[in-house]
């Protein structure tokens, strides 16, 4: 369901948020690059972005495997802080980050400094057990320190039984049951994923959350140019990562044709 707040955020309807891996980030085993020379390569991808149609752009450290569990260093912050502000210099689509693995807090602070309008948090509510561990919903720690940084302009869409995950511990609890809860947590939107990353979402399952929900639902995962007519109508926005790279990897740089067959679809259909 739309709300006013998500409207105003996303004027477009069903909206394409278009992903930015970032680079491998300082001290993370796979950096190689300066702070600079990923500056540099994501003002450059967030261009394509904008240049193919895209209505907006979300940030996210990809690149910085392994992942940390919820604390990251200020190496990471500061970094980020920089990428996103030059991003964000560069474009004036909605913005949003996520710091992976659940650094929702270290997140909404980055956001503030370099005005993003929203980020990705995992984790909000019912804990699972990550790739990185175990991962104890921080939804009342995360909304009180947005509070606290005077954030509360910031929306925060939250995954809920997200990818990469096993959910054995809250496996009575259903996708409604988990929506109801993060809705009654105040999260702006729930995210939902299929089993991993550019893996679809299951249509039946989408279908049931977007009927129950009363708060705006994104798709984040496996959407494509074929796949987007299953489920233009069951989600309020889609996230997209890895089908708009050459070859459909994540690791690659964006592909203009790619990008513009996915918004060419998305004009089709509303």
């Amino acid at each position: 369901m739309n709300t006013p707040k998500f409207s105003n955020l996303f004027p477009e309807k069903k909206s394409l948020i278009g992903m930015i891996h970032v680079q491998a980030l300082p001290g993370t085993p796979q950096n190689h690059l300066s702070v600079s020379e990923i500056v540099a390569q994501a003002v450059k991808e967030a261009k394509v972005l904008a240049a193919s149609g895209m209505q907006a752009i979300m940030l996210e450290n990809m690149h910085d495997v392994p992942y940390l569990n919820r604390v990251v260093g200020p190496e990471i912050i500061s970094a980020l802080t920089r990428i996103c502000s030059e991003v964000r210099a560069v474009s004036e689509l909605p913005m949003g980050l996520q710091i992976l693995a659940g650094a929702n807090q270290a997140a909404l602070s980055v956001a503030q400094a370099a005005e993003l309008q929203f980020i990705r948090a995992e984790g909000f509510v019912f804990g699972h057990m990550a790739d990185e561990g175990l991962l104890q919903s921080d939804a009342g720690e995360l909304l009180r320190f947005r509070k606290q940084i005077d954030a509360n302009q910031i929306q925060i869409f939250t995954d809920i039984k997200k990818k990469h995950s096993s959910h054995a511990m809250t496996s009575d609890v259903s996708l409604e049951d988990t929506v109801e809860a993060a809705e009654f947590f105040l999260s702006d939107g729930v995210i939902i994923t299929g089993t991993h990353t550019g893996k679809p979402v299951k249509q039946e399952e989408l279908r049931s959350v977007y009927t129950a929900a009363h708060l705006p639902v994104l798709v984040g995962s496996g959407v494509t140019q074929t796949g987007l007519p299953q489920i233009i109508d069951l989600a309020d926005a889609f996230i997209v990562g890895s089908y708009f790279k050459v070859d459909g990897n994540w690791k690659n740089e964006p592909d203009s044709q790619r990008i513009e067959a996915l918004v060419q679809a998305r004009q089709d259909l509303v």
